[in-house]
């Protein structure tokens, strides 16, 4: 079922420590001479009522390129505490994540989300196997089920997802690739020293 783009909220997973990449920011990170950061946020923009990126370091550069970047609420919770922050901050029915390193994401992961969910939301499977925090979720739901799973440190996206009911959408021939280690940057294309 679409769901009217009054009614989304599109929310950015940036929080994470990039240890992998030597704590480079994933979300300036540039391809095609683009940052992360807004490709992903025009890709998605017209299907939107807002955008938010859940981030933990310098959040006045968001600010600069017009994205409201929200924090998380407490230190330490993985993905599970940038979802909070992103719950917290929006103010629509329907929260769509997308990790801020995602290769292939664009408005048809939305449409094929939305054609999964039945009113509980849904997450990826690609060919690598479950993608959750690509993700659609409903906003009432997540954020009474976030507040226990938070309080007992229950921080796996798929135990939350499988207390919510969501529906696993496979999506066969496809890849949705992220940006973990430097062989995924070459392999991606990044420009070798992006300008911050």
């Amino acid at each position: 079922m679409p769901i009217a783009p009054a009614d989304l909220t599109l929310g950015l997973l940036a929080g994470g420590r990039a240890t992998r990449l030597r704590g480079r920011d994933k979300a300036w990170l540039r391809r095609g001479g683009e940052f992360q950061v807004l490709r992903l946020a025009r890709a998605f923009a017209p299907h939107v009522a807002q955008v938010l990126v859940s981030a933990n370091r310098d959040l006045p550069r968001y600010a600069a390129h017009g994205l409201h970047a929200v924090a998380d609420r407490a230190p330490d919770l993985g993905p599970l505490g940038g979802l909070d922050a992103l719950a917290a901050a929006a103010d629509t029915p329907w929260l769509l994540s997308v990790p801020v390193d995602a290769l292939r994401a664009d408005a048809s992961l939305l449409s094929a989300l939305e054609a999964a969910q039945a009113g509980q939301g849904a997450f990826a499977v690609d060919d690598d196997g479950v993608q959750p925090l690509f993700a659609l979720w409903p906003l009432a739901p997540l954020r009474a089920a976030l507040a226990p799973a938070l309080a007992q440190r229950r921080l796996a996206v798929r135990e939350l997802q499988a207390a919510l009911g969501m529906a696993a959408l496979r999506l066969p021939g496809l890849r949705l690739g992220n940006l973990n280690t430097p062989a995924d940057l070459v392999a991606a294309g990044v420009d070798a020293d992006p300008i911050d």
